[in-house]
């Protein structure tokens, strides 16, 4: 399978080289490597562009914001398989795209799935905290729980039947559109059992007690959105698991 592989990013000179540098190592013959810049000041298109052709496709201008440029990948991507991996974000080895192609494979799936570690942004090599995708099931969006998104994989005839990201989140935009792909048009999905990304800590997602709370809000949002009863009670119950996720990852190292 042809797989494209979407990086946004948005001024990210300090983190993009090792992002770059863990798509281009994959072992997986056919891999399409996009990335959409928002116009960055910092240097960012100069490292782009240091690459040449191994980076297939890239744009830069400006956008609103995240989710939206990812769409502009979407749009893009002329693979079988589409995939994002963040500007801070690094595959964990050289054979992490072709292990989860695999397993898709295997399993006959329309989607694939795995675990993921938060890293030191400084120590790469320190892990802060493991995210087990494997304790989640559709009917779990109700507690907020959502497999590691920069390790989804779906074929681009999942985009084409349900639609890209919505605009109307802020942060949320992936669980909502997980939502629609694992719940609504109960796509079929295979889970791999071992972490296939490393991601530094503090992202949008993860930047303090605001922005959590917005998170869980517009989590809340997107399960009223699609007919699944939840509340804020409800998701907060999932907060007791990071806990255990954050003693994992200290065992992890």
């Amino acid at each position: 399978m042809k797989v494209s592989i979407i990086t946004v990013c948005f001024n990210s000179a300090l983190t993009l080289r090792d992002t770059i540098d863990s798509v281009l190592s994959q072992d997986h013959k056919d891999i399409e490597y996009i990335i959409i810049d928002g116009g960055s000041t910092d240097g960012t298109t100069a490292i782009i562009q240091e690459y040449g052709l191994a980076i297939t496709k890239w744009v830069s201008e400006s956008d609103r914001g995240i989710y939206d440029a990812m769409n502009k990948g979407i749009g893009m991507a002329s693979g079988d398989v589409i995939g994002f991996l963040n500007s801070d974000d690094m595959y964990m080895n050289q054979s992490s795209i072709s292990q989860l192609i695999h397993k898709m494979n295997e399993e006959n799936a329309d989607c694939v799935f795995a675990d993921l570690i938060y890293v030191d942004p400084k120590k790469i090599n320190r892990v802060l905290r493991y995210y087990n995708s494997g304790h989640f099931k559709p009917s779990r969006f109700q507690f907020g729980w959502m497999p590691a998104h920069p390790t989804f994989l779906a074929k681009k005839t999942i985009y084409d039947r349900v639609g890209i990201f919505s605009l109307q989140y802020t942060i949320a935009a992936d669980y909502e559109l997980l939502i629609r792909i694992l719940w609504k048009d109960r796509a079929k999905y295979a889970y791999l059992p071992k972490p296939v990304v490393k991601m530094r800590a503090g992202g949008i997602s993860t930047a303090g007690l605001s922005h959590s709370l917005l998170l869980n809000q517009e989590n809340v949002m997107a399960c009223r959105a699609h007919g699944i009863n939840t509340n804020l009670v409800k998701i907060l119950l999932k907060f007791p698991w990071k806990f255990f996720e954050l003693i994992k990852g200290r065992l992890f190292n």
